[in-house]
Formats: structure tokens, C-alpha cells, sequence
């Protein structure tokens, strides 16, 4: 097969490998519903998904929906996610977040993007976290992984997410982004580490302008 040589014919090609390797990809912080993750995507910025999951039951357990959470100030959120980076400005963060659901939009999580940004803690990574997984709309969330391999791969030479995000979207199916931001974390995290690469066990590697074999 041959190698391809423009950013659309790489792309194309990581989204048909990575889904072989990935196929049963998911996003990895635990939820039942599109409240419940847009909740713990909040609380994921400059945090793992393994320390958000082990603090998101005692939150849901109490405060289940936005009708609840909104009834609260962020001082009673604090105990349950103290565990959490910065949880004091995500507890204020959270509890804005529901506020707005209830005097907006009925206590539900919208699902366009201007109404998504609008809520206190959510950028466009949260938003598309929420519209790709939870609401079946097209989103592709740029984070660090999806920001390193999409340069290493010669996608973009982007560093802004929301610009490397507008590169990206007209290379992958818009029924595919999501699963597509998903895949680049999950090779991220298991091969291409920032640390060691491990270019040798990469499916990538035959063509990725950064593979070192």
C-alpha cells in the first residue's frame, strides 16, 4: 500500500488502522447520562479519568441531576471532590453549570456547541467530549494527546486546540470524529507516551513522519 503524502491521506489512513486496533474505544470517564459526564469532563481538566472516577459516585449519589446540584453552593460540593485538582473553581464551576441548565434549558445538557461554551467550566474539549459520546453529534476533543499525535503524524503543525480541532474535522467523517479523538488518547496512552514512544509496536509507524524506525 502506499504510503500516503498529505495530511488528509495520513489522517485517513490513522482513523482506518487506529479503528482495527481500537475497536471497542470509549471514553474512560465512567457516566450514565450526558449530565453525568458533562460533570466529570468538567472535573477532568489537569486530572486523570482514574482519580475523577473514584470521586464522581459520592457526587452523583448526592446530587444526580442538575435540578439538585443547582440547589447547592459550591462550598457542599468541596468535600466530594477535594481529591480533584483544583476543585474549589470546579466546584463553583459545577455548580454554575447546573444553574444554567435549570434556568435555561429546562435542567438539560443542550446539545449545539454555542450553548454548550456557554456553561460556567465548559470550553469546546468538554463540549465536544459531551456532544461525540453522550448526544450522538459530531465533536472531535483536542487534548494533549490528540494535540501531540496529530503533530507527530504530520496532521497539522497547529499548537491551538480550537485550531487544530478546524484541521482536523474536514479530514475524518463528521460521524467519526469522536471516535476518532478517542483513538489517538487511547494510542497516546498506551504507545505513543510523550516519555518513550514505542514506534517499534506502532501501527502507525510505516508511515508517520515521526516514527524513529
Amino acid at each position: 500500500m502506499a504510503r500516503p503524502r498529505t495530511p488528509n491521506g495520513r489522517a485517513r489512513r490513522a482513523n482506518e488502522r487506529l479503528t482495527l486496533e481500537y475497536p471497542e474505544a470509549e471514553c474512560e470517564l465512567d457516566h450514565e447520562d450526558a449530565f453525568q459526564l458533562l460533570a466529570a469532563t468538567i472535573l477532568s481538566a489537569q486530572s486523570t479519568d482514574v482519580g475523577v472516577n473514584k470521586a464522581t459516585p459520592g457526587l452523583f449519589a448526592r446530587f444526580p441531576d442538575a435540578w439538585s446540584l443547582s440547589e447547592v453552593n459550591p462550598e457542599d460540593v468541596e468535600p466530594l471532590v477535594d481529591t480533584i485538582g483544583l476543585f474549589r473553581q470546579k466546584s463553583k464551576s459545577l455548580v454554575g453549570m447546573a444553574r444554567m441548565l435549570v434556568e435555561d434549558y429546562e435542567g438539560e445538557v443542550p446539545s449545539a456547541m454555542a450553548d454548550l461554551v456557554r456553561l460556567p467550566g465548559v470550553g469546546r474539549k468538554t463540549a465536544n467530549v459531551v456532544r461525540s459520546v453522550a448526544l450522538g453529534q459530531p465533536g472531535l476533543p483536542v487534548d494533549t494527546h490528540v494535540k501531540r499525535l496529530s503533530n507527530l503524524l504530520g496532521l497539522t503543525t497547529e499548537t491551538d486546540p480550537v485550531k487544530i480541532e478546524m484541521e482536523l474535522n474536514p479530514m475524518v467523517p463528521a460521524a467519526e470524529r469522536g471516535d476518532f479523538s478517542l483513538r489517538l488518547i487511547l494510542h497516546g496512552r498506551r504507545v505513543c507516551s510523550a516519555r518513550a514512544p514505542s514506534c517499534g509496536e506502532c501501527v502507525l509507524n510505516d508511515f508517520c513522519p515521526s516514527s524513529r524506525i
